[in-house]
């Protein structure tokens, strides 16, 4: 199918390098304006694109991480991007783009979840429970999503603006996103191996606490991996991309960095 992706593109038209930009789950591409507002990256083409069928986007074949891989691939090379950022359901789709060799560029993986391990238990009953009651629980997230955004670290019209994008959610789209996900993290075998196979350089980023996080396994084996940076952000964080922008980043500097030396 042929995608219309909903884009925000900042920088230079001409700049020397792009990155590719993808929201966490239910989130559109305003999502980054923390981020492509950072100085370090003013000379950065950033091309931030809402996941095609989120925030209230025309809805894809399916919503597998797979699927949305090799479209945001296909992205990735229609806009000359030599790096690639996620953000939650977004790295996941990252990393898919590097296992299957649609993109070969570095990337960094803002709070990924690996496994189902990785993600709270809460999340893990809503999207069961949609089997059973189909849209229902996913439009009580979507209501739940006011009162838990709270204690954003952003100001209040910020605030505002992000939970009017994520209210954009058809709950029925909401169910097959969150089915999807989570398939896919049961799916997979040893994903940090798989990670770290790809020959990718690769930041890993999680907050302390708040955006999930790896297991132990996960984390030895990221760790060990020669290509793959684990970087532990200090404190609680529930919205790396917003609330910790400048530490971001660096590691997206960082990554164009090495995509310089690589020739990408």
């Amino acid at each position: 199918m042929d995608t219309a992706w909903d884009l925000l593109v900042s920088g230079p038209p001409a700049a020397a390098q792009s990155v590719l930009l993808l929201p966490g789950g239910l989130n559109a591409a305003g999502s980054y304006a923390e981020l492509m507002n950072e100085p370090a990256l003013a000379r950065t083409r950033l091309v931030a694109a809402t996941l095609p069928g989120h925030a209230g986007t025309p809805p894809p074949d399916d919503f597998s991480p797979g699927t949305l891989a090799r479209l945001a691939a296909q992205l990735a090379e229609e806009q000359h991007c030599d790096v690639v950022v996620g953000f939650s359901l977004g790295a996941s789709v990252a990393v898919e783009m590097l296992v299957t060799g649609a993109f070969t560029g570095p990337a960094v993986l803002l709070g990924i979840s690996l496994s189902p391990a990785d993600e709270p238990a809460f999340f893990r009953a809503v999207c069961r429970l949609g089997d059973v009651l189909g849209p229902l629980p996913a439009a009580a997230l979507l209501k739940l999503m006011g009162p838990g955004s709270r204690g954003m670290r952003v100001p209040p019209e910020r605030r505002a603006e992000l939970l009017a994008d994520l209210r954009r959610n058809d709950p029925r789209a909401v169910r097959r996103i969150l089915r999807g996900y989570l398939d896919h993290l049961r799916a997979q075998e040893r994903p940090a191996a798989r990670l770290c196979a790809t020959g990718v350089p690769v930041w890993v980023v999680h907050a302390e606490k708040g955006d999930g996080g790896l297991t132990t396994e996960e984390r030895r084996t990221l760790e060990a991996c020669p290509h793959a940076r684990v970087v532990t952000v200090p404190g609680t964080s529930f919205f790396l991309p917003n609330e910790e922008p400048r530490r971001v980043a660096e590691a997206v500097v960082e990554a164009l960095a090495a995509a310089g030396r690589d020739g990408n």
